[in-house]
């Protein structure tokens, strides 16, 4: 029993540590960039990190203090969606363009490289885990950190080509 807590808590460290990562990376990020799309989106993405923080610190003390995962299951809330936020900042940018610089575009890459890596460990966590609490923790994360991945993906594709960003979403076509 003792080695599966330490396994749970060194779990629960990790993820710690990977949400406190990506809010930091997000707030840097957001603090130097200069579209609308990266500050706006990167400034939720790290409400989101902190979110996640929160609720791992809530189950890592209750695990420390031999109280076990919390009986409830796992939801994250959010005010808004990602995609009124980034409805937003792209209504912002075509009243205003603002061609992303290279390292904004570096940034969105990073960004993902990062909630891939968060989504791939919070999976093998759920196919590991035991209890539904458990289960239903690291699915809830994988569901959140593969909204950010796709959010990203889009916000990426946009920035680093809008034509075919609009090709591919308004389903243009050149009919002869």
């Amino acid at each position: 029993m003792t080695h599966h807590i330490d396994k749970t808590t060194q779990a629960l460290e990790t993820a710690l540590q990977m949400e406190a990562e990506g809010k930091k990376f997000y707030l840097d990020s957001a603090a130097k960039g200069g579209t609308p799309v990266l500050k706006k989106f990167f400034q939720r993405l790290a409400e989101d990190e902190d979110q996640h923080a929160q609720k791992a610190l809530e189950i890592y003390e209750a695990i420390k203090a031999n109280k076990g995962w919390p009986a409830k299951e796992t939801v994250f809330k959010h005010a808004t969606s990602l995609k009124s936020v980034l409805d937003e900042a792209f209504e912002d940018m075509d009243a205003d363009p603002v061609r992303p610089a290279q390292t904004e575009i570096d940034a969105f890459k990073t960004a993902m490289a990062l909630e891939d890596k968060s989504y791939v460990f919070y999976k093998t966590r759920f196919e590991e885990a035991d209890s539904p609490p458990e289960k239903s923790f690291y699915k809830a994360l994988t569901g959140e950190e593969r909204v950010h991945y796709l959010a990203l993906l889009d916000s990426f594709e946009y920035l680093s080509n809008p034509q075919g960003w609009f090709s591919r979403k308004e389903r243009w076509s050149l009919d002869g």
